[in-house]
């Protein structure tokens, strides 16, 4: 008769050969998490700067020092957060400028929320309410007839009227993907697309609420998106996919195209958007070559 002490020794090894057999846990000791908006020694000697201090807004255009002050965005708890539908719906760029950069961020988004990150700036147009083309059917139509007319100013706004400000530029978009209309309508305004002109191979982004890491690598014409550790996009900005969704989206009259597609500014500011949904920035660096 086997005896009760010598099967639990015989199922103890058999558990032990068993869990030899799953995934071995790796020997290397994790690297320790580096607090949000720091840089590491490495960073540092890699040449990589912040910007954003995790306190203000100092390095960017800061909406509330505007005349009239503005309500688009604020710092909290050691993140840029864009809130939730402001008078002035504005986008929130850098003071500096860079051309070939590598750029890195974290960012989460709110339930149903809609955002993104802008670069290669190109124009900048206010969009107010009731002083806009009366005969616009699309959204684009306004921006194109404020691009070509320039009617409306700042100093234009009124106190309870609703303002835009409108930058045009290339867009990594920034998306609730299951919540959000636009994301389920088309992989090319999923979370981590060129926005409405490249859709990332993957759906990598973490649920609502989590933070998610993004990249960009611009050199020249050619740029690259990661998302989560993994690169998605890889396109160059005047390639004939390129400008085949800017001409889908905007038409090859609209000053839009003409701007995206010959791109005259070549050293820009990044941009950060307000899409009229929270949504929260923190560990922003960057890195020129």
């Amino acid at each position: 008769m086997i005896s009760i002490r010598h099967a639990v020794s015989v199922l103890l090894t058999v558990l032990a050969l068993t869990a030899s057999c799953s995934s071995p846990v790796s020997e290397t000791p994790t690297d320790p998490v580096t607090p949000a908006n720091t840089l590491t020694e490495e960073e540092k000697a890699a040449g990589w700067k912040l910007l954003f201090d995790g306190q203000s807004l100092a390095g960017w255009e800061d909406p509330a020092s505007e005349d009239p002050p503005g309500d688009s965005w604020t710092v909290v708890d050691g993140c840029i957060r864009a809130t939730n539908d402001p008078q002035i719906r504005e986008d929130l760029p850098t003071l500096e400028t860079f051309g070939d950069f590598e750029l890195s961020w974290e960012w989460k988004i709110s339930q149903g929320g809609n955002s993104g990150l802008k670069y290669r700036i190109q124009d900048r147009v206010y969009l107010a309410e009731g002083l806009t083309n009366p005969d616009a059917k699309r959204f684009e139509d306004t921006v194109d007839y404020e691009l070509t007319n320039r009617g409306t100013k700042r100093t234009d706004i009124t106190p309870g009227e609703k303002n835009e400000e409108y930058v045009v530029a290339f867009e990594y978009q920034l998306i609730d993907n299951d919540g959000h209309p636009d994301a389920r309508a088309s992989l090319d305004r999923s979370a981590g697309a060129m926005y409405a002109m490249a859709a990332p191979t993957e759906q990598v982004t973490r649920p609502v609420g989590e933070w998610n890491e993004s990249r960009i690598v611009l050199r020249g014409m050619h740029v690259e998106h990661w998302l989560n550790g993994t690169k998605i996009v890889e396109a160059d900005l005047d390639s004939e996919q390129v400008l085949a969704g800017v001409k889908k989206r905007w038409t090859t009259d609209s000053p839009v195209y003409q701007m995206l597609a010959e791109q005259p500014q070549r050293k820009t500011p990044i941009v950060l958007q307000n899409h009229n949904d929270e949504a929260w920035f923190r560990s922003i660096k960057i890195r020129e070559f």
